[in-house]
């Protein structure tokens, strides 16, 4: 990690306006006001290596500020994103508690601000605060519910355009319970293919296919799905002419 990738910063995350529910931000007082004591704030700009795949896991980052993304890398060295992580996660936490190093790279997706514990240091946090252990497995569930997920989505996934309607479907689901869905593209086209592990170009391609078709809206930098019904429907047509079209 150069050192042109993050600075360090004097915060007190007690003071933190940014706080909000977690499985740390929210943890007692008292506890909080501990792990805080704890931790080495850092800045990371947009695009930086927080660690990376394979690296002796020296401590974990609980993500402050902005989102990160969390990838691994093919034979042929494609990157593939396996999850984005938003503020209030914990960064590295399997990897530190198993003793392992890290099993997958985080980078930083907007200008980040970390809060770093050393492994030691957390190990013997955990141990002596139950209410943080726990939060630390309900936060490794979730991780796994997510890639449980992700999972099913690339495998069960005849072409990308099957991929690319379910990962839609996903951001639906996690911003509306019925109706039209809303919401400022929150990843670029470059990101998204990453994500279902496809070029940019062929993402261009099929976004513009599904809005021609209707089942999305692009406009102004928002993106809305109409129906979910629709997109769901769309999942597994023959629609297109095979070459990545849903």
């Amino acid at each position: 990690m150069t050192s042109n990738e993050h600075r360090k910063l004097i915060l007190n995350c007690q003071d933190c306006r940014k706080r909000k529910p977690s499985s740390f931000c929210d943890l007692p007082e008292p506890v909080f006001a501990e792990l805080s004591g704890l931790m080495i704030h850092r800045s990371y700009q947009r695009g930086s290596t927080i660690f990376i795949e394979g690296q002796p896991s020296k401590g974990v980052y609980l993500l402050c500020s902005g989102r990160a993304k969390l990838l691994t890398y093919s034979e042929e060295g494609k990157a593939i994103i396996l999850r984005i992580a938003d503020a209030g996660e914990v960064l590295g936490l399997g990897a530190v508690i198993a003793g392992t190093p890290y099993e997958k790279a985080a980078h930083a997706i907007d200008e980040c601000t970390v809060g770093f514990v050393k492994r030691k240091e957390f190990i013997r946090f955990l141990e002596t605060h139950h209410v943080a252990a726990l939060n630390a497995l309900r936060q490794m569930s979730a991780n796994y519910q997510k890639a449980h997920t992700q999972i099913c989505s690339l495998g069960l996934s005849a072409t990308v355009g099957d991929k690319l309607a379910r990962l839609l479907l996903q951001w639906y689901d996690r911003s509306t319970i019925a109706g039209p869905a809303r919401f400022l593209q929150p990843h670029t086209h470059g990101e998204i293919a990453e994500m279902i592990a496809t070029t940019r170009e062929t993402v261009t391609r099929l976004l513009k296919d599904f809005r021609d078709r209707g089942l999305i809206t692009l406009e102004k930098g928002e993106l809305c799905i109409p129906e979910r019904m629709k997109l769901k429907a769309a999942i597994g047509s023959k629609h297109g002419n095979g070459n990545g079209h849903v």
